[in-house]
């Protein structure tokens, strides 16, 4: 697991919730035992076990299910200030949320021009009825759908579209020749645009802003 995602991880949490609590949380899940004081770095590898014990560490202490936490996390880094590049990357798709939707399938490639090391599973889109999408992340790490609703719900915040959204849950695609237990998953999300142009949405220039 790229170092972006666990640092991300503790970004979200320590933002949110403050950094005694994440140092509580790192503490807890073995965290702080297997890497210090200091937690993620962005750019080395590490095991997705510890992302995992940390999430399920955060979710018993907020009292909320992994699921739930994903989803912040997903809009997090969305709605985020320190999280802007990835914003920006994910609105070069298009000037309107539809737009944004058809991008999806580009968004493994567009992802590895930025950083080649950070593998994201394949996305794809498909229309199933007027204002209806079903967005489709194959072969991903559990959860990862999740955060995806969470990226969804503050990007069509963001284009001041009006979308609800669900996730359709995980759905096994053995390859040939694996046992059944080795069967990969895809995560479904059902999008449901009910309104492109709800309200203004957020400013969204080309260029990077310049620093003060």
């Amino acid at each position: 697991m790229h170092g972006l995602i666990g640092k991300a991880v503790q970004s979200f949490l320590s933002d949110t919730y403050g950094a005694a609590f994440w140092d509580t949380i790192a503490l807890r899940s073995g965290l702080t035992l297997h890497l210090g004081p200091h937690g993620f770095e962005a750019m080395e590898i590490y095991d997705r076990a510890l992302v995992d014990a940390v999430m399920n560490a955060a979710s018993r202490d907020l009292a909320t299910t992994c699921d739930s936490l994903l989803e912040d996390l997903g809009t997090y880094l969305i709605s985020n200030a320190r999280m802007d590049p990835l914003r920006r990357l994910l609105r070069f798709g298009g000037v309107s949320f539809t737009d944004f939707l058809h991008s999806l399938d580009d968004l493994q490639g567009r992802t590895r021009l930025a950083v080649p090391e950070l593998a994201l599973p394949e996305l794809t889109i498909d229309e199933a009825g007027a204002g209806r999408f079903i967005l489709t992340c194959h072969c991903c790490s559990p959860g990862f759908g999740h955060v995806m609703v969470g990226i969804l719900r503050a990007l069509a915040d963001d284009y001041g579209a009006l979308v609800v959204l669900e996730h359709l849950g995980r759905q096994a695609r053995p390859a040939a020749g694996a046992r059944r237990t080795d069967a990969a998953q895809d995560e479904c999300i059902a999008i449901d645009l009910h309104d492109p142009a709800y309200h203004a949405g957020r400013r969204f220039d080309l260029a990077v802003p310049e620093s003060c």
